[in-house]
């Protein structure tokens, strides 16, 4: 079973019925927007409704992120987890194909409205487990933008469920493919500042290692290389996107970090009540004085190629 939205393609094989993740109501509302409102207009819609999910899912920054990279316009991409499609149209206009894995019809057809204009994109819904073994085995890219971090949920009965996704999804690159991943630092400065974890909305649960948590986890920096070291991948580069990788205003490498002064941009829970523990801004001066920011950024954004 399939349908078209403008010339998206929605691929309802996979879909069992129900939708098992949902944002609630606001998600319909999010659908209206972008049935009857061109992406010129999203912008004021924000603005007026000043609502988190509102902005956090049509916001053009959330595109930063994955817009200044790269690609050549040949490129296959496999986006797993899609969403609303925020990233979707970023990586549409830059390559050659998108497909997504999308477990949500609801959000599926946000993405294809808001980028029905787009002929390369392709939107498989349904549980990724489901899906995954009829995928090919020869993606340019796989985005993983918000999304290692719930692999428990899309790997079941795995002793490592982030090992097993890794592991699985590699298969789907080509020799010289990547992955692209953006995720939370679990020790982000701004966790010890005073905000709530972001996937618990619970107080330093993150920095004190989840110890009442079992379904979400983030990483730190060396973490993160152990990792993608013990699945025979390698970590390419590190990328630290400021204030974080959601709404990135400015994206830092290895080659080019920030300077004393320049990060001042730090109340950026707009979605959790929070308290302020110190003057971040201080701190990250502190800490980029001493050669040690890379440790402490909110999140990363990751390029992984195979080992050879």
């Amino acid at each position: 079973m399939s349908e078209c939205v403008g010339n998206v393609k929605l691929n309802y094989d996979f879909y069992s019925g129900a939708d098992l993740y949902s944002d609630g109501k606001v998600e319909d509302e999010l659908l209206s927007i972008v049935t009857n409102y061109e992406e010129e207009k999203y912008n004021g819609i924000i603005a007026r409704e000043k609502r988190w999910p509102i902005l956090y899912h049509l916001s053009h920054i959330r595109q930063n992120i994955i817009e200044w990279y790269p690609f050549n316009g040949t490129e296959r991409v496999l986006e797993i987890g899609a969403g609303c499609g925020a990233i979707t149209g970023a990586l549409a206009a830059k390559c050659n194909s998108v497909t997504c894995v999308e477990l949500s019809k609801k959000r599926s057809l946000i993405n294809a409205n808001r980028n029905k204009k787009y002929s390369n994109i392709d939107i498989i819904v349904g549980n990724f487990q489901d899906i995954e073994p009829k995928l090919p085995e020869n993606y340019d890219y796989i985005t993983l933008i918000g999304v290692l971090e719930y692999a428990a949920s899309y790997i079941s009965n795995a002793e490592d469920s982030y090992k097993e996704f890794i592991n699985i999804i590699k298969k789907h690159l080509k020799p010289e493919g990547k992955l692209i991943v953006a995720i939370e630092n679990k020790y982000g400065l701004k966790y010890w500042a005073g905000c709530k974890e972001d996937h618990v909305s619970a107080y330093f649960e993150g920095i004190e290692g989840y110890t009442h948590t079992k379904s979400v986890k983030t990483f730190s920096k060396k973490g993160l290389d152990n990792l993608f070291t013990a699945c025979g991948m390698k970590v390419e580069q590190f990328y630290y996107p400021y204030p974080d990788y959601k709404l990135p205003l400015e994206i830092y490498s290895d080659e080019y970090l920030p300077k004393q002064g320049e990060l001042n941009n730090n109340l950026i829970n707009l979605d959790n009540e929070r308290i302020l523990s110190f003057d971040e801004a201080k701190v990250y001066d502190s800490l980029i004085e001493d050669g040690m920011y890379t440790e402490f950024a909110n999140s990363y954004l990751l390029v992984v190629g195979k080992e050879a």
